[in-house]
């Protein structure tokens, strides 16, 4: 299968390791205008809570919605080392293609 993609942005590694995240938007969602600009860590929101219990369980789900590498919807992320990524030349706005195939396997 083979799909291609917009780079929509480069970003350093999060831990400071030797690698840059891509983001990469579909040609197709960008055609259609269903891609939706958001902002960093998502929507703000405030929450309530009673006890520490909840105050944690809130936290948790307010963290898992923030839009983490590979949070956002509609963006595909890639982890590419250092030696890859200049390789590739990669800059904002190019078309890519991400071509995805299963390996075969012999015997059991």
């Amino acid at each position: 299968m083979k799909k291609e993609f917009v780079v929509k942005s480069i970003d350093s590694a999060p831990d400071g390791a030797p690698y840059v995240v891509v983001s990469l938007s579909s040609l197709k969602d960008l055609k259609e205008g269903t891609q939706t600009q958001q902002p960093p860590f998502g929507s703000p929101k405030v929450m309530g809570f009673s006890n520490m219990n909840d105050m944690m369980k809130d936290l948790n789900k307010m963290m898992s919605g923030m839009g983490g590498i590979g949070m956002q919807s509609g963006i595909t992320q890639l982890k590419l080392e250092m030696h890859e990524y200049k390789e590739l030349g990669l800059s904002v706005g190019d078309k890519v293609f991400l071509e995805l195939s299963k390996a075969e396997t012999l015997g059991v």
